[in-house]
């Protein structure tokens, strides 16, 4: 372990006045909850539990006579201050009560199915306080979803005499907690299941949760990097960098580390698809501002593409769900209709054999390995070349800043965001609740502030196809284009452009002026 991993082990995070007396505090809703969206059909797959109101705090609460025994499992991608979630839940059920218990759950949802865990203790969780990764019990990418698992996780359930089972994902993961939690309550099994809002991508938030664990710290990484690379930019003044990010369905990433590092482009796929723009017009978008900076002298700079972007173009949307049906039933690119040809040949080749050759496992093109960066930037020089005006020179650079965001030290937000999570989810099991995801807003005031509630996981849920088939899902949150922090990029980007104003945020630091280690997304303090 090194020095400073040994330093993080001290930090003691905040926890909001709701939390600072666990015995005195209980949750009190009112009201029927909806979905939203599908109403009807979310309360037909949800019957025992869909419609349970919005949970707030109160004053109340008592100790429970004997020791609680809880489960918890990581699903889905890694995001910084998972360990902050366990260790989180293990200080408050051992508040409750000396003899509680927490069992990790080994590899992710699979675990639960084949019964494989580690009893946590104090002396194991020390040296994961405030750490980064998952690799204190792992974590896999297995649905539970089949009665066959169902009935192997009330199982499991019960082998293990859980009075409680946390499960910390994305909104995938939080689909199948409320999965669960109905299947529980029908075979009549006591175990409480709580969801905890976990992805680095951002979107699973709403109204009562500001952001998920693990943005922070993966966009505060980004945006170092981001950082370093404009001032290289700014020092050889000669390379154009096309920085691909992480965030297929939503592009919550490439906003916020547009804030925190002011490039001269930031594609945002919301923005494109609201606009309906073409794949011809997002690369003119970029072609302007390279013959505007080049024929100024200025041959560098830097452009932030979220990975999803090409599904946001209503073309490529068509073309990819086109091929999608083609393959499926055996034929080739040769079958496309008319649109579909003109797109496909517009692509550069390499992307193109992208399309046709990298396929999940069904049947699918794989959206998320296609070289976005590339695509860009190849499109852009051959439209510049096209260009008589354009007297600079373009040499662009290839980046994609995805895994190196996920298992670093947590920020000291979220750090302390996710200890107060594990908190709040064990409180929840304590008050008998279930399907209900743990939640904490206002974020951007002092954590001490912080007000805690759950939120039922059916509200926020409406159907969608999936693999053929329409099933109910968590809704993944898109930038809200009529946000604060988008109408504040909006009017920024302009001077953005032409001209440097790049920011340079440098490394993550965990000592010093509080507004540099302590602060929020900048997403939420525009």
């Amino acid at each position: 372990m090194t020095p400073l991993q040994k330093y993080r082990l001290k930090y003691k995070p905040t926890l909001p006045k709701a939390l600072e007396n666990l015995n005195g505090v209980t949750f009190k809703g009112g009201g029927k909850t909806l979905a939203l969206g599908n109403e009807k059909e979310i309360e037909k797959h949800f019957p025992k539990t869909f419609g349970r109101p919005l949970l707030h705090s109160v004053e109340g609460g008592s100790t429970p006579a004997k020791g609680l025994k809880v489960g918890v499992v990581f699903s889905g991608g890694q995001a910084s201050g998972g360990h902050n979630v366990i260790t989180g839940l293990f200080d408050a059920l051992k508040i409750f009560h000396a003899e509680s218990q927490l069992i990790g759950f080994l590899g992710g949802p699979s675990g639960i199915i084949e019964g494989n865990a580690l009893e946590l203790s104090e002396d194991l969780l020390a040296n994961y306080r405030n750490q980064g990764g998952f690799d204190l019990i792992g974590s896999g990418r297995t649905k539970i979803e089949t009665d066959e698992q169902l009935d192997q996780s009330i199982d499991t359930f019960k082998k293990f005499l859980l009075d409680g089972m946390v499960i910390i994902g994305g909104d995938d993961s939080n689909t199948n907690a409320a999965i669960l939690a109905e299947y529980a309550l029908k075979k009549g099994c006591k175990t409480k299941i709580i969801g905890v809002p976990k992805t680095i991508d951002g979107d699973l938030k709403n109204d009562k949760v500001d952001i998920s664990f693990g943005f922070h710290t993966a966009t505060a990484t980004y945006g170092e990097m981001i950082g370093n690379i404009a001032r290289d930019a700014l020092s050889a003044k000669k390379y154009t960098h096309f920085i691909k990010l992480m965030g297929r369905s939503a592009s919550h990433i490439a906003l916020e580390c547009a804030l925190l590092t002011q490039p001269n482009c930031t594609l945002i796929g919301e923005e494109v698809a609201a606009k309906k723009m073409t794949l011809k017009e997002v690369t003119n978008t970029i072609a302007d501002l390279i013959e505007k900076r080049g024929n100024r002298g200025k041959n560098y700079g830097v452009v932030l593409i979220p990975e999803g972007i090409i599904e946001f173009v209503p073309e490529m949307r068509a073309l990819i769900s086109e091929l999608n049906t083609l393959l499926s039933e055996g034929k080739d690119e040769k079958s496309l209709s008319v649109d579909g040809k003109k797109t496909f040949h517009f692509l550069p080749k390499e992307i193109a054999q992208q399309l046709l050759l990298d396929r999940d496992p069904h049947g699918n093109v794989q959206v998320s390995h296609i070289q976005t960066e590339i695509l860009f930037s190849t499109l852009v020089k051959e439209e510049l070349k096209n260009r008589p005006t354009f007297k600079g020179k373009f040499s662009p650079l290839h980046h994609f800043f995805g895994y190196e965001g996920r298992a670093a030290l947590p920020t000291n937000f979220d750090a302390t965001y996710c200890y107060a999570l594990g908190h709040v989810a064990a409180l929840l099991i304590r008050e008998g609740h279930t399907g209900y995801m743990s939640a904490i807003s206002h974020l951007s005031k002092p954590p001490s502030e912080w007000d805690i509630s759950a939120i039922p996981i059916t509200s926020l849920m409406n159907l969608e196809t999936r693999k053929g088939k329409e099933k109910p899902v968590i809704r993944k949150a898109l930038v809200d284009l009529s946000s604060p922090s988008f109408k504040f990029f909006e009017r920024s980007r302009i001077k953005w452009m032409e001209e440097d104003h790049y920011q340079f945020p440098g490394p993550i630091q965990f000592e010093g002026d509080p507004s540099i280690t302590d602060g929020p997304p900048k997403t939420l303090l525009v």
